[in-house]
């Protein structure tokens, strides 16, 4: 399955990895790998994690207050946000057309 970004969501994900690497050296790394890791699980068995809105699911980072939400069509996995648990669901409600 290929993985694609929308441009806020790849922006979320570089923010996010700068301020962990801003605050211990190595920690934007270790960010960057569990992503890595949930992206593979997600596109393994889409179907596997929790629908957020429509046809968006929604995969946790382990280690880190984020999810991943993204929508699968065809062979094409598309993360459409990078999403801290702390932000307001309505960012994500305008993302996902809820």
């Amino acid at each position: 399955m290929r993985i694609f970004f929308r441009p806020e969501a790849r922006a979320e994900l570089l923010e996010a990895q700068a301020w962990y690497e801003s605050r211990a050296t190595g920690l934007g790394l270790e960010f960057a790998r569990v992503v890595d890791a949930a992206l593979a699980s997600a596109s393994r068995n889409p179907t596997a994690f929790a629908q957020v809105a429509g046809a968006c699911r929604r995969v946790l980072l382990r280690k880190f207050p984020f999810s991943l939400v993204f929508r699968v069509r065809g062979d094409e996995l598309l993360v459409i946000a990078v999403f801290h648990h702390r932000r307001s669901p309505t960012m994500l409600d305008q993302r996902t057309g809820r």
